[in-house]
């Protein structure tokens, strides 16, 4: 939607579509993915991660096909909300597949990896649909065209994806020993709904990585949204340029999330603790960027872009994946993806109706303001996780220590 976001606007401002309410229709989306995340996730974990992620696609490129096909708000609304809690089941269901084959020692990596699906991903669907854009190909061919792409992946995904390596004959490796189960951790299906919500409710390492993901999930849900539009808007780049550049944001964002993934598997403490100087450092490229030096000159701007994406992707790639199958293990790593989804993408509301209302009446300058703030927020929070996850271990060592001294 934000690569044909520039031809809504241009095609159907006089029937109301204006920045305000793709926000809206964005925001919506991003409420439907947030509530999915929570029902998804639990059911994977219960279900199966294989069966949740072809359902997943196959009935996203239903739902993008009938979003090709409307033409009034309130018809955008809808459709765009359903496929967005149908994409729901994606991310939780490939969570619980990777924690049937990876040891905790290569989480970060393999989970790095695997998040290039939607950051690598991203990209080339922008190349791809805004290469379409810019041959002057209409925004409903474009939803035709990214179904029919769907279409294709989901094929392969059918043919050669496994739920485990016992489907194969093989072993399954070890959890973390810090997972919320403790040693029912490495048990794949739990009993019921609270068998898997319980422990995690109850965590309070686990509610700080949730503040962090409502953060971290706003920012990158806003530059996703409307990247190409204040490309076009800022730096009079035709519509087909601008989604083609907006790209740099997701694959810059790629390199990051390999980068601190591989960090993250060699940190002695917490995963949060890297993330720190790197959310700092986001903050006050945030800040640059609505700069007016960086407003008048594409190449610093562009610059300064990818810097945000490099700084900011790489941590917030941490919370659903490597943390996520860290404090889940076998058990419950959907779930605990799922949760940490819905926390950032219910956050990220505001990264439609209140980023494109505030760019809409105060210019964009401010929209980069406010979401400096939340990068800076999102930095406390993460220390505030690092802290809560050492006295956490000083106090499993004191309780062990005790143990062996009264015996």
């Amino acid at each position: 939607m934000s690569v044909v976001a520039p031809q809504l606007l241009s095609e159907l401002g006089s029937n109301g579509i204006d920045k305000a309410a793709l926000g809206l229709v964005a925001s919506v989306g991003v409420l439907a993915y947030a509530g999915g995340k929570i029902v998804t996730g639990v059911a994977s974990d219960l279900l199966g991660g294989r069966r949740l992620f072809l359902a997943g696609m196959i009935g996203s490129i239903a739902a993008t096909l009938a979003f090709g096909a409307a033409g009034s708000l309130s018809a955008f609304v809808v459709w765009w909300g359903l496929n967005r809690f149908i994409q729901s089941m994606g991310w939780g269901a490939l969570v619980k597949v990777a924690a049937h084959w990876y040891e905790p020692e290569r989480y970060g990596r393999v989970m790095a990896v695997l998040s290039l699906s939607f950051l690598f991903g991203d990209a080339a669907g922008r190349l791809w649909l805004g290469s379409l854009v810019a041959h002057g190909i209409g925004w409903r061919a474009i939803f035709v065209a990214a179904a029919a792409t769907l279409a294709a992946v989901a094929s392969g995904c059918a043919l050669v994806l496994h739920e485990s390596p016992r489907e194969l004959g093989l072993r399954e490796p070890p959890v973390s020993a810090r997972n919320v189960f403790a040693g029912d951790g490495d048990s794949s299906r739990p009993s019921g709904p609270m068998d898997v919500l319980a422990p995690y409710l109850r965590s309070p390492a686990f509610w700080l990585v949730c503040l962090v993901s409502l953060g971290l999930t706003l920012v990158r849900e806003a530059f996703n949204a409307w990247t190409p539009t204040y490309l076009v808007e800022v730096y009079g780049l035709a519509p087909g340029d601008a989604a083609q550049k907006s790209s740099l944001f997701p694959f810059v964002g790629g390199l990051s999330v390999l980068c601190v993934g591989a960090l993250s598997d060699r940190a002695r403490s917490h995963r949060l603790a890297l993330a720190v100087p790197f959310l700092i450092a986001g903050a006050g490229s945030l800040v640059a960027i609505g700069s007016g030096a960086a407003m008048q000159n594409q190449r610093l701007g562009l610059t300064l872009l990818g810097a945000v994406a490099f700084l900011v992707i790489g941590p917030y790639s941490l919370l659903a994946g490597a943390i996520a199958v860290d404090l889940g293990g076998r058990r419950g790593s959907a779930t605990a993806a799922g949760l940490i989804d819905t926390s950032g993408y219910l956050g990220a509301v505001a990264s439609g109706v209140v980023v494109g209302t505030l760019a809409q009446h105060q210019g964009w300058a401010a929209a980069f303001r406010l979401l400096a703030v939340v990068t800076g927020l999102s930095a406390v929070a993460c220390i505030g996780c690092w802290v809560e996850r050492r006295s956490a271990d000083h106090r499993a060592i004191v309780g062990a220590r005790r143990h062996v001294h009264a015996r």
